[in-house]
């Protein structure tokens, strides 16, 4: 992984975690990034980063469905 520093006003009250899966989600959704890589940019297995997808408003329909259902028995 490359380090960055992103400079978020104090006053939004976003955890680090929250910041990386919204940016997780968001590549992950656009197909930038596999569901274990993005998994492992926020530090979690695949299935709970899949699973916590739609708390942060990320559909993981946009995913095949054979892909996620491989996925998911590799964890």
């Amino acid at each position: 992984m490359n380090p960055i520093t992103i400079n978020v006003p104090e006053n939004l009250g976003l955890t680090r975690f929250e910041i990386e899966m919204t940016l997780a989600g968001k590549w992950y959704e656009e197909g930038k990034l596999t569901a274990g890589q993005a998994a492992e940019m926020v530090g979690l297995s695949k299935k709970a980063f899949i699973e916590l997808l739609g708390k942060y408003g990320f559909s993981v329909f946009g995913y095949d469905f054979e892909e996620m259902e491989t996925d998911l028995k590799n964890v």
